[in-house]
């Protein structure tokens, strides 16, 4: 289990078992936690991308935006991490939700739900929300023409068939009726008069590639100057908006090497030249971004929905809104349906590792890595009683600092027990000094990526392996976009931190990262 460096404070609270070491806090904060899913770091419009996303880019600048914030690198430890505050736990885990349920508030989820082994039944959803519609892990966003879903959605923790979706618009579409029953539940926190937690992880743009078809034309023809040109221009719009460190540099065009997901299907599933490609190919690929742009987009119109609905209500004043994504775009292509271009319901393609490579603009490498295009992804929070507007911060933070953010804002702390278990530290620490425009502590660590892809982060340096290689060694601090591996030159400085990374994660609990799943 990775060991606990939690302050003095938290320790003792945690030995007297008591849920608050102070006083509840007056007239708390609602919280409303939003997650996209493979989205890269230059995929939101604040971020540099090209693609529409204004209600994301209002919370970037009427809020704070993250330079640097790690996830895990893969959906299920991500959410693992994000909704527990450890790195990898098993009974003892708390669930987020269940500490806002202590104090008092009304719960609602509405989205994807997809953990690690380790992760208790406890910590599902059914058991921890008031109100909860969520699927496991990969699901279409049309219903398909076999009729049913590739997996169950679930309500309230019943199997749902996909005749009994509440839906508002059709033909139904998984990005509008997830928001949907946010919307609904969020009618009834209101009546409630109680504060509220809204988890809202949404599946846009995990495969497969299905969009409405108004959303799609809207780009069509926009991606046919490919994939190196821009790359480029969201390079120097990241530059511009300044979400990229000044000595951050432009990566060269990267490969997919991690192997033991091949072979994948696919006629081209690797770096190669756009000028390169015939008309034929050009236009291919040009619907391929254009589909997944059209997902981003229409997730952010949902957003959109929930915004307006917090404001006409009067909650957005006193509502913490934070968006993220799971993890870095992936770039494993394939196409189970042969002959079938993406978009519609009868579809199932997924991004190739050119465009996940623009997606993840200036970085290296993909989803499962622990190089920076795989756990190192957009971070927003908004809170306009507290977070000053058009602010950034070059602060790092990690999914698992979501916990104790939380129970610094309502005041409250770890609890002792859970069920029947002794809980188990945490390994974060508290966001909110940097929300209020402080330093807080550097955590000693950071940990993101799958095993055979491990990153493990302490200072400015940061060790990292590829596809179960040697550790690699980068300064991030001189080379943000990890172009330098220094592992020759201070041999002594990776064998420091690869001795440190096992200390921190020697104990009971075996790695649970399954590299061989793709969701």
């Amino acid at each position: 289990m990775y060991k606990n460096k939690r302050p003095l404070f938290l320790l003792l609270c945690l030995l007297i078992g008591l849920w608050s070491c102070s006083k509840p806090v007056e007239n708390p904060p609602n919280i409303v936690l939003i997650m996209a899913d493979d989205i890269g770091f230059s995929d939101i419009g604040s971020y540099g991308s090209e693609i529409s996303t204004p209600h994301i880019d209002r919370l970037a600048t009427e809020g704070l935006r993250f330079r640097t914030f790690y996830n895990m690198a893969k959906c299920n430890p991500t959410r693992s991490s994000l909704l527990t505050g450890l790195y990898t736990g098993g009974n003892g885990a708390v669930h987020l939700a269940q500490v806002t349920k202590q104090a008092g508030y009304f719960n609602i989820m509405s989205g994807k739900e997809h953990f690690d082994d380790w992760v208790p039944a406890y910590c599902k959803a059914e058991n921890v929300f008031d109100r909860s519609f969520h699927f496991w892990a990969t699901t279409e966003y049309f219903r398909p023409p076999s009729g049913e879903f590739e997996r169950p959605f679930y309500l309230q923790g019943q199997k749902l068939s996909a005749d009994d979706i509440e839906h508002e618009t059709s033909p139904m579409y998984k990005t509008d009726f997830i928001t949907d029953y946010a919307l609904k539940w969020l009618d009834e926190a209101f009546s409630n008069n109680a504060p509220f937690f809204l988890y809202l992880p949404y599946h846009a743009a995990h495969f497969p590639l299905q969009a409405r078809p108004e959303d799609i034309k809207k780009y069509r023809g926009k991606y046919l100057q490919g994939w190196d040109k821009l790359r480029q221009r969201r390079y120097k719009k990241m530059q511009q908006l300044q979400v990229l460190p000044e000595n951050a540099k432009l990566s060269p065009p990267e490969k997919n090497r991690n192997t033991q997901r091949l072979p994948l299907v696919a006629t081209y599933n690797d770096y190669y030249p756009w000028e390169g490609l015939s008309q034929e190919q050009k236009d291919s690929l040009d619907l391929e971004m254009s589909v997944y742009a059209a997902m981003v987009d229409r997730m952010d119109k949902n957003i959109g929905r929930v915004l307006e609905k917090l404001a006409k209500n009067g909650k957005l004043e006193n509502t913490l809104i934070l968006f993220l994504s799971d993890n870095g775009a992936c770039p494993f292509y394939t196409n189970k349906i042969k002959d079938v271009q993406p978009g519609p319901a009868n579809s199932y393609w997924s991004l190739r590792t050119t465009w996940a490579n623009l997606s993840n603009t200036p970085f290296r490498q993909y989803k499962q890595s622990g190089h920076e295009g795989g756990g190192h992804t957009p971070f927003i929070a908004h809170w306009p009683k507290v977070i000053a507007p058009g602010t950034f911060t070059d602060q790092p933070g990690h999914v698992v600092d979501l916990m104790p953010t939380v129970l610094d804002i309502l005041g409250a702390t770890y609890p002792k027990k859970i069920k029947e278990y002794p809980t188990l530290p945490l390994h974060g620490s508290s966001l909110l000094p940097i929300f209020k425009g402080k330093e807080r502590s550097t955590p000693e660590y950071f940990i993101s990526g799958l095993e055979n892809f491990r990153m493990f982060r302490s200072g400015d340096y940061k060790i990292v392996k590829l596809n179960g290689g040697v550790w690699e060694l980068y300064n991030l601090r001189d080379d943000p976009t990890e172009l330098k591996n220094l592992a020759a030159l201070y041999p002594e400085t990776v064998k420091q931190l690869a001795e440190k990374y096992e200390e921190q994660t020697a104990g009971p609990y075996p790695d649970p990262h399954d590299p061989g799943q793709l969701d």
